[in-house]
């Protein structure tokens, strides 16, 4: 699937950077138009990030005009952003293919192409790696240049202020740019700080600056008086003021969508010295009016008809485990006015709209500050508060360390509903939510469950609610099987598991969302089949009954094998020296690409098929 390059005429004379470096600077609008429209089309034809790439048009295409990409980085944060990158660096044939198994990585992916020189996924990483790229551009002396552009709300975490307090400290050459698409500040956009940007990076200004610097240098008073005058002039026209206490010389903000005076004002700061910030305003979704109107709904979009009204419906009716945690919360809060619900910034996401209307006197977005999320959970719930953090599977890495010594630590009652646990399909390798059990299994005082289908997922919730201490209910992105999720809610009795088939010589243990390959797969074989239900604490009565009556155990699970629920079966099996072997099945030890669930499953061997085969494979060694 490609597109037709007759309408697109000055893009297909820029398939890489230094073809579009070639152009004369007065083309560039209409290759942005043209990209635009490229990207309309692409997206609405495969599926993907969709919202973002339109507001960073003009922006890509100056970054790579200005700059001697690859030799000069460039780095995207958060990486959603770069689908205009990849398109102006050589993958604009393949574009159709973003997401897909096989295909284009839907984020930056450094294997992927030399342009992309850090894999972002998640955010707020940019700038931490380019003081790292500035400090090794100096030592080598090639007059190497560093960007890094970050926007969609990842200035928010405190990763990129830690960068920001460091990169002014040391002082290296490097480029900022805060690529913010928040309405709220428009009026500040215009003739008059575009004029001004300009007016500061120019050569006047700063030859100004610099030599009076030399100069005042040797009059400290005098020195300290003209750099807080200069500060408060330019304060009284830009708000920067926190970048320059930071030690960033800040330009704008400036019309992003103006390509002319993005790369005046690039070409400008290409020269500077130091550590330098340029705030550009742009509007997420731009030039496709129904993304801009509604980003959120077209952050990522289905393959749609960009003529027709609105995006597709789903064809999948089965409420998603996302929308069973969101009612659930609701109905949690009915009756339990101390309940507070915790998100970092995936409101949508997480199934929590509902909620933030219903009970905006308990929702708290918190941006996307994960550590913070978890120990600001931790203060609500040692003043008697009932805390639940929504929180994604890979985003909850980001607060481990919060997670042991503000929560677990203490044995605070926190419930953490991890999404996207397992295989999430074509978000790829930074989102696949595959290490949770075993990053969580080894902390003491943690309660882990995985349910099986939906009514599980809702019981385990009000389980852990319940429960004295920190829990975790773990469920997978998408809907389950379409059980009905009950009403009424009943705590399940703690680390206890239940039979679900009776069979001979083969005990199949599942942990999650696989329980129907597994049920199939258990009465393909005549085998017994267990929802374990909990990981942490693990139904040890349940081990020993079974392995006086089966010569093996398969455990099945969504998750690592190393260190999984798996793991935590053997190592029961050995410390009660029990002679069951155990075959392990789970997600191997490597980091698992985009693709469907569906195709994940069946090339990991963790559907029907797989588990049968890797069966029938282990008891013929």
């Amino acid at each position: 699937m490609t597109l037709d390059l007759e309408h697109y005429p000055t893009l297909a004379l820029a398939n890489t950077p230094e073809e579009l470096r070639k152009l004369p600077q007065d083309k560039l609008r209409q290759v942005a138009i043209e990209l635009r429209q490229y990207l309309l089309t692409s997206v609405s034809m495969s599926s993907g990030h969709f919202a973002s790439g339109l507001g960073t048009i003009e922006l890509t295409v100056a970054l790579h005009y200005v700059y001697n990409t690859p030799f000069d980085r460039l780095i995207w944060d958060v990486g959603h952003q770069a689908y205009p990158h990849k398109i102006l660096t050589g993958r604009r044939d393949r574009m159709p293919s973003i997401r897909q198994k096989g295909g284009l990585h839907p984020f930056p992916w450094p294997p992927e192409s030399e342009y992309d020189t850090l894999a972002v996924g998640h955010s707020s990483t940019s700038i931490s790696a380019a003081l790292g790229m500035a400090v090794a551009a100096e030592k080598e002396n090639k007059n190497r240049k560093v960007v890094a552009v970050i926007g969609d709300g990842a200035l928010t975490a405190g990763m990129a202020f830690e960068a920001l307090n460091h990169g002014g400290d040391i002082r290296k050459d490097m480029l900022i740019i805060l690529n913010d698409n928040d309405m709220s500040i428009s009026e500040n956009v215009g003739a008059l700080n575009s004029h001004l940007a300009r007016l500061l990076t120019g050569n006047l200004f700063n030859t100004l600056r610099e030599g009076s610097k030399k100069i005042l240098n040797t009059l400290p008073p005098i020195r300290e008086f003209a750099s807080r005058a200069e500060e408060h002039i330019k304060g009284m026209v830009v708000p920067g003021t926190i970048f320059e206490e930071l030690g960033f010389n800040y330009i704008g903000p400036i019309d992003g969508h103006d390509v002319d005076g993005v790369v005046d004002t690039l070409r400008n700061m290409r020269k500077m010295e130091g550590p330098q910030f340029l705030h550009v305003v742009t509007k997420k979704g731009k030039g496709f009016e129904d993304a801009e109107n509604d980003p959120i709904k077209y952050h990522a979009v289905p393959k749609f008809n960009p003529k027709a009204d609105g995006l597709p419906v789903s064809k999948n009716c089965l409420p998603t485990f996302s929308k069973i945690f969101g009612d659930w919360l609701c109905d949690m809060a009915k009756v339990d006015p101390k309940l507070m619900a915790i998100t970092p910034a995936m409101r949508e996401g997480s199934g929590m709209v509902r909620f933030s209307k219903e009970y905006p006197e308990q929702y708290f977005d918190v941006a996307i500050a994960e550590q913070h999320s978890v120990t600001f959970a931790a203060g609500l719930a040692l003043e008697g508060l009932h805390p639940v953090v929504a929180i994604y599977s890979t985003f909850l890495q980001r607060a481990y360390d919060q997670l042991i010594h503000d929560v677990a630590l203490q044995n605070l009652p926190v419930l953490f509903a991890v999404d996207r646990a397992g295989i999430v399909g074509a978000d790829g390798p930074t989102h696949q939510g595959a290490f949770d059990i075993p990053f969580l299994r080894c902390i003491p005082n943690m309660v882990i469950m995985v349910p099986s289908d939906e009514n599980e997922c809702r019981q385990m919730l009000y389980t852990g609610h319940q429960h004295n201490g920190p829990a975790v209910v773990r469920y997978p992105r998408g809907s389950g099987n379409g059980t009905v999720a009950e009403l009424h809610m009943q705590a399940l009795e703690m680390g206890k598991a239940r039979t679900i088939k009776q069979g001979k010589r083969i005990a199949i243990l599942n942990f999650g969302i696989l329980m129907p390959f597994a049920l199939e797969a258990a009465e393909a074989l005549n085998a017994t089949l267990v929802d374990m239900r909990f990981v942490k604490p693990i139904d040890e009565a349940m081990l020993s009954e079974l392995a006086e009556q089966h010569a093996l155990f398969v455990t099945i699970e969504d998750g690592a094998i190393m260190g999984g629920a798996g793991s935590a079966v053997g190592e029961f099996l050995q410390a009660q020296q029990l002679s069951a072997k155990l075959l392990k099945l789970g997600l191997p030890d490597q980091f698992i690409m985009q693709g469907t669930q569906e195709q994940m499953y069946a090339e990991l061997r963790l559907d029907c098929a797989g588990i049968l085969a890797q069966i029938k494979a282990f008891e013929a060694q």
